[in-house]
């Protein structure tokens, strides 16, 4: 694992942050065609297992306010549609994350969705709640849902590269606890992290559950 006491590290800072990125770029490239190389039915059978396990882990049945995400079905995402009806049918409130302009920069956050349905695609590539819904504060989330395209038994991942979970999830982690879903050949034993990359606390697939140690 690439982390700050690695022997890396020594190297000029701006030739390990090359070696950083472009080590992230290469696993992003292998896990999108790894993904669309498996066939829908093979991909929906792993999803079912995957959601199998969420479903019955205690931290998801004791939890009261959860963040999804809406899956972007043409990057074959882990699809957490079932989940939201099921979390719903269970007197969960469902939050999702946003992205809003302030200024020059972006602010990002999650919002509540009284209705699967009143989501939609605003701009940034992926569905998000109206604008005017109530967003959390700190400690309002009990359980974040967290997308990968890699994920390492850290706790660790690796996502699209816009930093969204990185720059959101202090906020409210701890004493919200994060969970990554991703698929099990997903799952790498070491992943290239920097100093800013958040640990997550959970890390699920459609064969195993990982309880992580975030800072460690």
């Amino acid at each position: 694992m690439l982390v700050p006491s690695d022997p890396l590290s020594d190297l000029d800072p701006e030739l390990y942050r090359t070696i950083q990125v472009r080590a992230k770029q290469q696993i992003r490239q292998r896990m999108r065609a790894l993904r669309r190389a498996i066939p829908a039915e093979a991909l929906a059978e792993r999803n079912r297992a995957l959601l199998k396990r969420v479903i019955e882990l205690p931290l998801f049945e004791a939890a009261q306010n959860v963040a999804l995400f809406w899956p972007i079905v043409t990057r074959n995402e882990v699809d957490l549609r079932e989940l939201d009806a099921r979390a719903r049918a269970a007197g969960k409130r469902v939050f999702y994350p946003f992205m809003a302009d302030a200024g020059e920069t972006l602010r990002t956050g999650f919002r509540l969705a009284a209705e699967a349905t009143l989501l939609c695609e605003q701009g940034r590539g992926f569905c998000e709640p109206p604008p005017d819904a109530p967003e959390a504060g700190a400690g309002d989330l009990d359980l974040i849902f967290v997308p990968a395209l890699a994920a390492g038994p850290s706790g660790h991942r690796i996502g699209y590269g816009a930093g969204f979970y990185d720059a959101t999830l202090p906020e409210f982690c701890p004493p919200g606890q994060s969970l990554i879903v991703a698929y099990d050949f997903q799952l790498m034993g070491e992943l290239p992290v920097s100093p800013i990359d958040i640990a997550c606390n959970y890390v699920v697939t459609d064969k195993r559950s990982l309880e992580c140690a975030p800072g460690a």
